[in-house]
């Protein structure tokens, strides 16, 4: 871990400021002056959410409260669409940023500030491609106007993928789309996606690709990820790098953790996610990522 002490030689040799963190090299005691916390990142699924794929409100009053006081932007980032983040916060989603649909796009307060698209073309080759491979997994089709399976997806599995789209139709034939794409993404029940993904090479050059765990793969347009949508929502915010706190638990939050000076990854993360942290927090279901904004924040004059 030697080469986090560069980057963190602001703060002291503090090993754990609460029950919650670990250290990875030192844990921060403090807030620095210069590089006061601004925006708060975090992934959802296996991070904020608990195993049931909810959250402590209560806690979040809190913590919301807490966040304003202190002049602190708070932004979900994730592979769900926006309008299902929205409505996970329901009350509390006024003022939340949202870098949705697999951070292909920023969404505000009920407006669209970023959003780069797969031409329609390229989609349904590569989903003529997903097809090919693997005839049984369940090809998402994101359009602007929403997601789009198959009809002769079963039901079990149309129930599992509303977990993360609200807005969800189905077509006899995804080659029929006609609009450009937000994102594809693929779900496999069965945890085959890293096979799938070696199919998926001659695209590589022309779309950006993640499995993100063994039963999804997210593909956006090229050189778009969580990492460099984060960038540009720093860049609306006027906020760098080293005053952004990231979490979060996946292979595809590692670019995201690279963006914040304050980055967790959660106790029960990819060892690889841990390894691209600078600190490591609890376990989604302790509401770690409450409890630990909560301790930090409260350090920040």
């Amino acid at each position: 871990m030697m080469q986090y002490r560069a980057r963190l030689d602001h703060l002291s040799n503090l090993l754990v400021i609460m029950p919650l963190v670990t250290a990875v090299e030192h844990q921060p005691n403090h807030v620095h002056g210069d590089r006061m916390i601004k925006l708060i990142i975090t992934d959802l699924d296996g991070t904020f959410l608990n195993s049931q794929g909810d959250y402590d409100r209560e806690l979040f009053a809190k913590v919301g409260m807490l966040m304003a006081e202190k002049g602190v932007h708070f932004a979900a980032c994730t592979g769900k669409q926006c309008e299902r983040v929205e409505e996970l916060f329901g009350e509390f989603s006024r003022d939340l940023w949202i870098v949705g649909d697999s951070a292909t796009r920023i969404k505000y307060n009920g407006e669209y500030l970023f959003q780069s698209l797969i031409r329609n073309e390229l989609g349904l080759r590569i989903i003529n491609r997903l097809q090919e491979i693997n005839p049984h997994h369940v090809v998402i089709a994101c359009t602007p106007e929403g997601a789009i399976i198959s009809a002769n997806v079963p039901a079990r599995l149309k129930d599992k993928i509303r977990n993360s789209y609200t807005n969800l139709t189905q077509v006899e034939d995804l080659a029929s789309l006609q609009s450009d794409f937000v994102k594809i993404t693929v779900y496999d029940e069965k945890g085959h996606c890293p096979q799938t993904r070696q199919g998926l090479v001659p695209f590589d050059n022309d779309v950006y690709i993640v499995v993100s765990e063994a039963s999804w793969i997210d593909i956006a347009d090229y050189g778009v990820h969580k990492g460099t949508t984060v960038q540009k929502l720093q860049e609306i915010l006027q906020v760098g790098r080293q005053e952004t706190m990231a979490f979060g638990d996946g292979y595809n939050d590692i670019e995201l953790l690279a963006e914040a000076e304050y980055s967790f990854a959660m106790r029960n993360a990819f060892e690889e996610t841990k390894a691209a942290a600078n600190y490591i927090t609890g376990t989604n279901d302790e509401s770690a990522v409450q409890k630990t904004i909560c301790r930090l924040l409260s350090l920040q004059s």
